[in-house]
């Protein structure tokens, strides 16, 4: 194993519980504008939301777009009319900014890696939205900084965003920095083209084999963060 300097953690599913967060937001926000909080709508909010942000990373849509479109697909649909996706863009995001649950052992497991390295937050997404969710989190205070894409303009997996993290921290090599995250095309695809290993954390077996058939090589899998300390410690 090389000796890593630098721990760049992805945050979303990562470090922080999104799944929920997101099932409960949207629950807040269909109630709020008088539609059911039905777990199918949620469901298929779920795999619209994670298309758009694909389309993102791929640079087929740009972020204002994609934050009131993805409401526009899901009214489209299910039926849920009269849908002003922009408004209930706005709910979304009003109620997500304040739904932080933590991955299990994500703690734990942050508290000892904060002890032999710099541990860094990298994550796409909306500022406003993660910076309510991380900062006041207990993690907070064991990370050195929060790179989050809209503050810089750019998102992952992009060189520019990368590029960015190290003229902020210009101790930073990526040829001893690790990359960790549950995202193939933007944590894993980041990290192999910043010349970073690479983490990716993929709890379902079933999905180990969509790393090779995307051309990525991790240079770990795991499928819980505690695993990082018998890989790091």
């Amino acid at each position: 194993m090389k000796q890593y300097t630098y721990l760049l953690f992805d945050v979303d599913n990562t470090l922080l519980d999104f799944d929920r967060s997101e099932h409960d937001a949207m629950a807040d926000a269909l109630r709020e504008h008088g539609f059911p909080d039905d777990d199918a709508i949620i469901a298929r909010y779920a795999l619209i939301n994670d298309a758009h942000w694909e389309m993102l990373e791929r640079g087929e849509m740009d972020r204002a777009t994609l934050i009131w479109h993805r409401f526009q697909v899901l009214g489209e649909e299910c039926g849920l009319s009269p849908m002003d996706p922009v408004a209930f863009a706005k709910s979304y995001v009003k109620h997500l900014t304040h739904k932080s649950f933590l991955m299990d052992g994500a703690l734990e497991v942050c508290r000892a890696l904060s002890q032999k390295y710099t541990l860094v937050a990298i994550t796409n997404g909306n500022a406003g939205v993660q910076h309510g969710r991380f900062d006041p989190s207990p993690l907070f205070p064991l990370f050195k900084d929060a790179f989050i894409s809209e503050d810089i303009g750019h998102n992952k997996p992009v060189q520019e965003y990368f590029d960015h993290v190290l003229a902020a921290l210009p101790d930073l090599d990526p040829a001893r920095a690790l990359v960790i995250g549950d995202s193939l095309s933007s944590d894993m695809a980041g990290g192999e083209r910043w010349g970073c290993d690479t983490c990716w954390l993929c709890p379902d077996p079933s999905h180990q084999g969509d790393a090779a058939k995307r051309d990525l090589h991790p240079t770990y899998t795991i499928s819980h963060l505690r695993e990082l300390l018998d890989i790091l410690l």
